[in-house]
């Protein structure tokens, strides 16, 4: 499983020293780790994920071409048609350039169950799929969902795991491994249990994890 680290802001050159597949920012104003300024030179094996919550195409092409970003995570009330929109809007300028076209990544919030029908209309319109602990707001609530739910997914898109995630998931993550529905699990996105306060980094902790999740 790939390490995703999201929530990036005070110190991300320190994190990104730790080599995780991916590093998201979060252009959503409310958040405590609203990311503004420029996201420093990054190793080109550190995918640039930004995350937002019902944006316009037009802000988000905005970042995507201000910032670099390789990826985006919508995590509001985006349609089918909005993913379909951007990822058109986005490779027809980018074609162009010969720059990589953009990967979407549609979150979808779990409390104790979820209709994974409700995924259907997004099969053909996005890259990956993320899962996140349904609370309070659209992301970083703190705690984890029943991954038992995933035993309904029937869905072959890889999926980024994520919601509440931290050292004390390692057995849990350990005994998800082993089962079925861990198959197309793609990353595990790790955030607030893994920070000194909101966007600074426990860089230690951080190395722990990654190292024992690069063991299994």
């Amino acid at each position: 499983m790939k390490l995703k680290v999201c929530g990036m802001n005070l110190n991300i050159l320190e994190v990104a020293a730790l080599n995780p597949d991916y590093l998201g920012f979060i252009f959503w104003k409310p958040s405590k780790r609203f990311f503004e300024g420029n996201i420093p030179h990054l190793p080109a094996s550190i995918k640039k994920i930004g995350v937002f919550v019902d944006a316009s195409i037009e802000e988000v092409l905005e970042k995507i071409e201000t910032h670099g970003l390789d990826a985006v995570q919508l995590h509001g009330n985006e349609s089918p048609a909005f993913c379909s929109n951007l990822k058109r809007f986005n490779n027809d300028r980018t074609k162009a350039l010969g720059a990589p076209n953009l990967k979407i990544i549609k979150v979808f919030s779990i409390k104790d169950d979820f209709d994974f029908g409700v995924l259907t209309p997004y099969e053909e319109v996005c890259d990956y799929y993320l899962f996140d602990t349904k609370g309070k707001l659209p992301g970083g609530n703190g705690y984890t969902f029943s991954w038992e739910v995933l035993e309904n997914y029937h869905s072959t898109k890889p999926y980024f795991l994520s919601g509440g995630i931290g050292l004390d998931e390692i057995e849990k993550i350990k005994e998800f491994q082993k089962r079925p529905e861990s198959k197309y699990c793609h990353a595990i996105d790790v955030n607030s249990k893994f920070e000194l306060e909101p966007g600074l980094k426990d860089i230690d902790q951080l190395k722990e994890f990654k190292e024992v999740l690069r063991m299994e």
